[in-house]
């Protein structure tokens, strides 16, 4: 099945109103507590941008059934409902309709990171530089 979450052109206020967007600090803390860290970004996004160390790659377009808990393709890290999730794009343009999508099937405890990789990025946490030289 098709995920109806690809990235949408939005503001960020109706990103967020989504699904809850933090700061890619608090993304992190919830990681280091355990959360599933879910980057939906291209490959080519990936690339040239940066990747996430420990961030489980996820195409925005199956996420119906890589997060269907009945689904032999589901994630092993996603156990539950109440699995802690953190969903990162490159914007919340990106995350919030993935973040949302996930929220509707029944996700109680997904946010997505507000200002997307860079941010988490341009915070100072673990990140391995892309072909744009940005990474640090």
């Amino acid at each position: 099945m098709t995920s109806t979450a690809p990235a949408q052109d939005l503001s960020i206020e109706e990103a967020t109103a989504l699904a809850p967007a933090v700061d890619a600090v608090h993304a992190a803390a919830r990681v280091a507590a355990g959360a599933f860290l879910v980057d939906v970004r291209s490959a080519a996004g990936r690339d040239a941008t940066g990747a996430i160390p420990g961030a489980t790659v996820v195409d925005r377009y199956s996420v119906d059934e890589t997060f269907d808990l009945a689904s032999a393709a589901k994630l092993a890290p996603v156990v539950s409902l109440d699995t802690p999730i953190v969903v990162v794009c490159g914007s919340v343009r990106g995350s919030g309709p993935v973040a949302a999508a996930l929220r509707e099937k029944g996700y109680t405890n997904v946010v997505h990171v507000e200002g997307g990789a860079g941010a988490w990025r341009d915070a100072g946490l673990p990140f391995e530089p892309g072909t744009d030289g940005t990474g640090k």
